[in-house]
């Protein structure tokens, strides 16, 4: 059979191999790139679960004008600006201008429908030795066996260096033929996202769970401050309304629940108006550190 037909049919059994066979599960990951933008809400999560699986994290990121790269910053994570189409080739030419490492990297787009809970299934594939493992999704209705890599959504992708350097090597209108047939590859086209019956984390069960998990991580004032605030001054206020009808007389139980009565309202108006005050200079700080650019968290 000649060498061509060989390539085609074990494109069709969903992977190109080399004549061992499969490769062994003895590859390490050592980098976690994360592309995306403005996910703020996201990125503080997405860094520490993805350092417990590879040494490395980067954020591959595609114009954000949300708080994304400050938070990133933050948590150490290396942000690399990336333009142009998320396609496999584009991504390795960009990794190829930083210093390789021993093992594999895997690729990640965080998009909508991407969630936490997909992470360990690409970390498993990641960890199984291929040169190039591409989960992708396509609407073309083409038929054939050779996958053309720019007209492929990118589902993950996991590559060595020499997976990544072949990638970047090749031509933008590249296809999975174009590969060299030394190398491990795998090709593998998902119809829909995979769907593991696993919990998900705080930080994708909802938009309000973002919310207050950022909240949290970011110790912001409006919740430190105003939550308990709001609280202490509706009590208070409520409280005060049934005063003058819940005690006929003056004595010393009377004058305690009144006097607890109105610091509570006071001290509620007093942690709201905290709360307000500190949000504005944040802002404030904010706003005079980018305009002349002092680096975050030095005094």
């Amino acid at each position: 059979m000649p060498e061509s037909e060989v390539k085609r049919l074990e494109l069709r059994t969903g992977f190109i191999a080399s004549g061992q066979g499969l490769p062994p599960v003895s590859q390490h990951l050592s980098r976690v790139v994360l592309i995306g933008h403005d996910i703020e809400l996201r990125i503080v999560s997405l860094v520490i679960r993805c350092r417990e699986v590879a040494n490395e994290v980067l954020l591959f990121d595609t114009g954000s004008q949300d708080d994304t790269l400050e938070l990133a910053r933050e948590v150490g994570c290396q942000i690399v600006p990336f333009s142009g189409e998320v396609t496999p080739i584009n991504l390795c030419a960009v990794l190829g201008t930083h210093e390789p490492v021993e093992g594999s990297t895997l690729f990640v787009p965080v998009s909508s429908d991407w969630k936490l809970s997909d992470l360990p299934s690409s970390v498993n594939r990641a960890r199984e030795g291929w040169d190039i493992h591409h989960l992708y999704r396509t609407n073309s209705q083409d038929t054939t066996d050779e996958v053309v890599f720019s007209k492929t959504e990118l589902g993950h992708l996991i590559v060595s260096q020499v997976g990544c350097l072949a990638l970047g090597k090749l031509e933008p209108t590249g296809t999975s033929l174009s590969l060299e047939d030394s190398l491990k590859v795998r090709l593998v086209k998902a119809t829909k996202p995979i769907q593991l019956p696993q919990r998900q984390s705080l930080a994708t069960a909802s938009r309000f769970a973002q919310l207050f998990y950022w909240m949290l991580e970011s110790k912001h004032p409006l919740l430190l401050f105003g939550i308990p605030g709001i609280v202490l001054f509706v009590l208070g206020y409520r409280l005060s309304g049934d005063l003058a009808s819940m005690f006929t007389e003056l004595n010393s139980t009377s004058i305690g629940v009144t006097l607890i009565t109105i610091a509570m309202t006071l001290i509620g108006l007093f942690a709201m108006m905290v709360a307000l005050i500190l949000y504005i200079m944040g802002k404030q700080v904010a706003r005079v550190q980018h305009q002349y650019n002092w680096p975050k968290g030095n005094a």
